[in-house]
């Protein structure tokens, strides 16, 4: 099976009884679109990982599916792999839900960015450290227990968790600190029924410079800058330089493959 096959999928839904559909939103969008409303009649809930959940998969997810919960969640390989996700009864859509009971978390903040900060873990599912090639039956020990997770994230009065972003997926740009996350956020609000990424590569006058890649093939930088004005949010979060692609790379998963798209970037 693979997750790319969305009718035969949506087809088997309701012939096997499914009732908890998991997937990326990638994914939960192309299976709402082609599913016939009765196809998830038999599902308590969606919980969608691994990447942001748009706006439109889950306005997707309301109107068609309105019985159907889509609850978001987030996770690490390190971590077992869940960390925090939604709960049927107490579902913060925009957010990742509350981190699982047992574990510890602390955030440390980063230089360049307000609220929120750099997420650390610890607790029984914490792997207890990396293996490397050198030493193959050997593991580089997790430092005090603490799993440094690589996000910056927000936790609310409620312990609800905001994924800001990935800590490498900030770029520097006039000595502001710019989520790559954020921007593309940007992106799907002015045209939402397309894909859209955006990377970062050096510039000699700012230190770096986005670049978005999209496959929106009448894509324009006015627009973006004329949402950002009206929204309220810096000239320079708006990218100045637009690449438009047939498809945008993903992974096997359904994750955005920014491997390939900064290479690609690079490239041209």
């Amino acid at each position: 099976p693979s997750p790319l096959h969305a009718k035969q999928i949506t087809d088997l839904l309701p012939q096997v009884k499914a009732s908890i559909l998991f997937a990326t939103d990638t994914f939960l969008s192309q299976y709402a679109r082609v599913a016939e409303p009765g196809d998830f009649a038999t599902l308590e809930f969606a919980v969608a990982g691994a990447e942001k959940v748009r706006e439109e998969t889950r306005a997707l997810f309301n109107s068609k599916f309105g019985g159907v919960e889509l609850l978001e969640g987030y996770g690490a390989t390190e971590a077992s792999p869940v960390v925090a996700v939604n709960h049927p009864d107490r579902n913060a859509p925009g957010t990742v839900g509350q981190i699982l009971p047992g574990m510890d978390w602390k955030l440390e903040p980063v230089e360049g960015i307000e609220g929120g900060g750099r997420l650390f873990l610890r607790g029984p599912n914490v792997m207890s450290g990396y293996v490397t090639t050198a030493e193959p039956l050997a593991w580089e020990p997790v430092q005090d227990g603490w799993l440094d997770t690589g996000d910056i994230v927000d936790v609310d009065a409620d312990g609800y968790v905001t994924i800001k972003g990935r800590a490498k997926r900030f770029a520097k740009i006039g000595g502001e600190m710019v989520s790559l996350t954020a921007v593309e956020g940007i992106a799907g609000a002015v045209w939402p029924e397309q894909r859209h990424a955006v990377v970062s590569i050096p510039d000699s006058r700012k230190g770096e410079k986005l670049v978005l890649v999209t496959d929106h093939a009448g894509a324009e930088v006015a627009p973006l800058a004329e949402w950002a004005r009206t929204n309220g949010a810096p000239e320079l979060v708006v990218p100045k330089k637009i690449v438009k692609v047939a498809e945008v790379p993903v992974l096997g998963t359904g994750k955005t493959d920014y491997v390939a798209i900064q290479k690609m970037v690079e490239a041209a």
